[in-house]
């Protein structure tokens, strides 16, 4: 069973209030509503509005059931075609074709398109005929007409129109009425029309493409035999496709952590990519022992080109022999390129790559380097099109509205002009539809297709003979059992890599809990614990390690933060397994250290207790401090004393001091409702290492003597209990 629409729909207004201001869609399904459209006609009528060939006879009708005269269609036909309203076109010398259609009239004329009834009058105001639209669509899309053909299998064909209706059935452009009538004499209706001429696009320019994508998935192959089901329906639904990845395809889940890329490469190579970009956790294992070597196994495991305009491996021999700093045509799998151009069915499509100015700050790149985007995207741009290539696609691992510090696909699409769509990655966006800019004359569409293998983007397109994008579609299909039969040969790819991954989950940290390490919530004991509303030994063991952990990345990080909600488990005392760590951290939130003001920190703990005593995802356990508040008071009033640690001693919170806290990105990127990290994200103030959460606690309680933690007063309610 499968969750497929092949329904194209016009662009959808963007969803993020901030997006909306700077980008707007072409148009939107949700604004142009026809009420008179059904499924049967939808495609083709938001062909014929999105491209700007038709409009409706109203706000909420299109009118498909209307007969279309022959001035009208003639409008459409020449709009199709590309003729110009403001072209200069011999005159036809008809005296019955208004104003508003003489150009579109007198271009068809004189392309020998369509005939006039006689030598004076077009008959602009007759009905169509469907032999006439025969006669009209087989010329303008300059189909093969074969002149002997004086029959056909539809019995009303006039002879002298066979030929035409012919052509158009060869091409698959219309059908009979009936397995033996045509309709000849029948007028066309608007509705009719809209389906010719979306049928026929291919012959006026048109050019149909499907883009599957994928990112950041982080080594999450679990899902991965749904979505190869996924694209093999797609492929058998839209003949021309092509499939790309936005990067981070290392490190999160335990198929990184015990085949580091070798078993997505294999996956991937099943699936079929067509191209790929790099994440900046492909270069997470730059400081290991052996460097980039398992990024360069995957490179040359690969059964598909990596782009990127942006980086320079010259430096590191471990990648001599892999990078052509060029825009291929012909390429070799297994090979980085800035770009590649794509032969799909016969069209060029060039395909470029870019990753985040953000990565040497936040991975482990040595001496791979990074040059800026804009730069970068404006030279793809202008050396793909000098190839004679009009159809481009960034593949970009940016972010969508990431911090401008660094870069970001909204900027990106604002400041390079000639980019119709851009695939993106890196910020984990789950987005609802496309997002468009309208920057430029030509739009450019942005997708992104959210985190770990949930969802397969698929994003539906029609190019203009300019190489414009005129119409769009965007789909996420969810990779789940009830969506997709797993496909077997993916089943058996996985079959070997799954089972090793599954004996590591059983496998012990070498550790022992001395105790109970307590990550209940108020719903799951007798007792008051909760890890949403007071602190919890777990709660402190994990910020211990957090804080360790950011403290090697930056050594002046001096809190650390971790919300409630994000503890889903407790784990029983004994030998902890690497089971136990991922049920209480499943998510596979990553490092993040935000530089904040005393007062923005204070902000967050009274936030964090707002309400308390009752439970709330966002109460946070911490690290290098404590603090007391009164939940008897109003909320946002609660906080009475913070203190953080310096050295073995704590000293008082300075509202004007800067600290750097560690948190996980969820938190960091204003999750639970902490605007005020929101706004440090914005302003550029997080940095972003990219460890994950269970692998630095594992890493911690490593280091341990014994994992015995304590509540050791970090986090004081002194509210007076109430009387018995």
């Amino acid at each position: 069973m499968s969750k497929l629409s092949n329904k194209k729909f016009l662009a959808t207004t963007v969803t993020a209030a901030a997006v909306a201001m700077a980008f707007a869609p072409v148009a939107s399904a949700d604004e142009v509503k026809f009420t008179d459209v059904g499924e049967k006609y939808s495609d083709a009528v938001n062909f014929l509005v999105g491209s700007g060939i038709s409009k409706g006879l109203t706000d909420t009708q299109f009118g498909v059931s209307k007969n279309i005269d022959r001035v009208d269609a003639a409008v459409q036909v020449a709009r199709a075609l590309g003729f110009s309203e403001d072209g200069k076109y011999k005159s036809s010398g008809f005296t019955d074709v208004p104003a508003r259609a003489k150009w579109a009239v007198d271009a068809l004329v004189e392309a020998k398109i369509v005939n006039g009834k006689t030598n004076k009058s077009f008959g602009s105001y007759d009905d169509l005929t469907r032999d006439e639209t025969s006669k009209i669509l087989a010329n303008a899309a300059k189909l093969p007409i074969d002149e002997s053909v004086t029959k056909t299998k539809f019995t009303d064909v006039n002879p002298r129109f066979a030929k035409y209706v012919d052509a158009l059935v060869k091409a698959g452009i219309t059908n009979g009425q009936t397995e033996t009538k045509y309709g000849s004499w029948y007028a066309v209706r608007r509705g009719e029309l809209a389906l010719f001429l979306d049928r026929a696009k291919e012959h006026f320019g048109f050019y149909d493409l499907t883009v599957m994508h994928t990112n950041d998935t982080h080594a999450y192959l679990e899902t991965a035999p749904f979505r190869a089901t996924a694209i093999k329906e797609v492929r058998a639904e839209n003949e021309n496709n092509i499939l790309l990845d936005a990067g981070d395809v290392f490190s999160g889940d335990l198929y990184f952590n015990a085949f580091e890329g070798a078993a997505d490469v294999e996956m991937m190579n099943y699936l079929g990519y067509d191209a790929m970009t790099f994440g900046n956790h492909e270069f997470d294992l730059g400081s290991s022992k052996d460097g980039h070597k398992s990024l360069t196994e995957f490179i040359k495991n690969a059964k598909f080109p990596l782009v990127s305009a942006n980086v320079d491996f010259s430096k590191d021999p471990l990648f001599d022999g892999l990078q052509s700093k060029t825009y291929a045509s012909s390429y070799k799998d297994g090979q980085i390129y800035n770009g590649v151009v794509l032969d799909v069915n016969g069209e060029k499509v060039g395909v470029f790559g870019l990753t985040t100015e953000e990565t040497p700050t936040i991975s482990s790149t040595g001496k791979v380097e990074f040059k800026n985007y804009i730069e970068s995207a404006k030279a793809s741009v202008k050396a793909l099109q000098e190839q004679g290539v009009d159809k481009i696609v960034a593949l970009t691992h940016l972010g969508l509205d990431d911090s401008l510090k660094f870069d970001n696909d909204l900027e990106l699409a604002k400041q390079v002009e000639g980019i119709d769509v851009i695939v993106g990655g890196h910020t984990h966006s789950k987005i609802s539809a496309p997002v468009v800019s309208k920057a430029f004359d030509a739009p450019t569409v942005i997708v992104t297709a959210n985190e770990y293998g949930k969802l397969l983007g698929t994003l539906d397109v029609t190019f203009n003979k300019k190489g414009e994008v005129s119409v769009f579609a965007g789909e996420y299909l969810e990779m789940k059992a009830e969506n997709f039969a797993a496909d077997e040969g993916a089943v058996k790819l996985l079959a070997p890599y799954k089972a090793e991954v599954e004996a590591i989950k059983t496998q012990s940290t070498g550790t022992t809990a001395v105790a109970m390490l307590d990550g209940q919530r108020a719903g799951d004991t007798e007792g008051k614990s909760s890890v949403r509303f007071n602190e919890t030994n777990l709660g402190n063991l994990m910020t211990d390690g957090m804080l360790a952990k950011a403290k090697v990345i930056n050594k002046d990080t001096v809190i650390a933060l971790q919300n409630g909600g994000g503890i889903r488990s407790s784990i029983d005392a004994g030998d902890i397994t690497v089971g136990e760590v991922l049920k209480v951290m499943p998510f596979g939130n990553a490092l993040a250290i935000i530089d904040l003001k005393g007062s923005e920190i204070k902000a967050a703990l009274e936030h964090s207790v707002s309400q308390a005593p009752k439970e709330n995802g966002a109460f946070l356990h911490v690290a290098g401090m404590k603090f007391e508040y009164d939940s008897s008071k109003e909320a946002g009033k609660r906080v009475t004393k913070v203190q953080v640690k310096v050295g073995p001693e704590y000293v008082a919170l300075e509202d004007a001091k800067n600290y750097f806290v560690a948190t996980n990105t969820f938190t960091a990127k204003g999750g639970d409702g902490y605007e005020m990290f929101k706004t440090a994200y914005n302003e550029g103030r997080v940095s972003e290492p990219g460890i994950v959460d269970y692998t630095s606690f594992i890493d911690y309680i490593k280091t341990l003597d014994k994992v015995d933690p304590k509540v050791e007063g970090r986090i004081v309610d002194v509210a007076t209990p109430a009387a018995n």
